[in-house]
């Protein structure tokens, strides 16, 4: 398995487990699952593949309310609350990458996206990412030509 690729799953990996388990507790603030398990795989990666998830996870994370607006701008005739939790954590990495690591081109992003949905989402889940981030690589193309 080429080494962007297992980044990739390890990093989507990552973001379902985030979803699953970031919730508020009592007080309001904003419980972070423990990724140890992440760090123990990481660790026996070479350093950029290990990087690379890295860098997948956290920048999804931390730029996770753009993130969110750009998918939930997309979503016609759909809740954001419908989304499948397998295709919502495929959709946030890709989306982080397409808003905001430009050195990898759109086509790689969105053919990635599509492999991994074939494999871990349901039927229909390479349909609905295939769209989705072809949309959001348009409105971003737009965006920046009128700059």
């Amino acid at each position: 398995m080429a080494t962007r690729r297992r980044g990739r799953i390890l990093a989507f990996q990552a973001l379902y487990a985030w979803e699953a388990c970031s919730n508020t507790d009592a007080g309001g603030k904003n419980k972070s699952p423990a990724f140890s398990w992440l760090d123990d795989i990481l660790n026996q990666l070479d350093e950029n593949t290990a990087q690379f998830s890295r860098l997948l996870v956290t920048g999804t994370i931390e730029n996770i309310r753009a993130v969110d607006a750009m998918i939930q701008s997309h979503l016609q005739n759909w809740t954001f609350s419908r989304v499948q939790r397998v295709d919502l954590a495929l959709l946030r990495m890709s989306t982080y990458t397409l808003m905001y690591q430009a050195d990898i081109a759109p086509t790689i992003v969105i053919n990635e996206a599509i492999g991994i949905a074939q494999d871990y989402g349901t039927d229909d889940s390479y349909r609905f990412i295939n769209g989705m981030l072809d949309s959001i690589r348009r409105t971003l193309e737009k965006t920046a030509a009128d700059r």
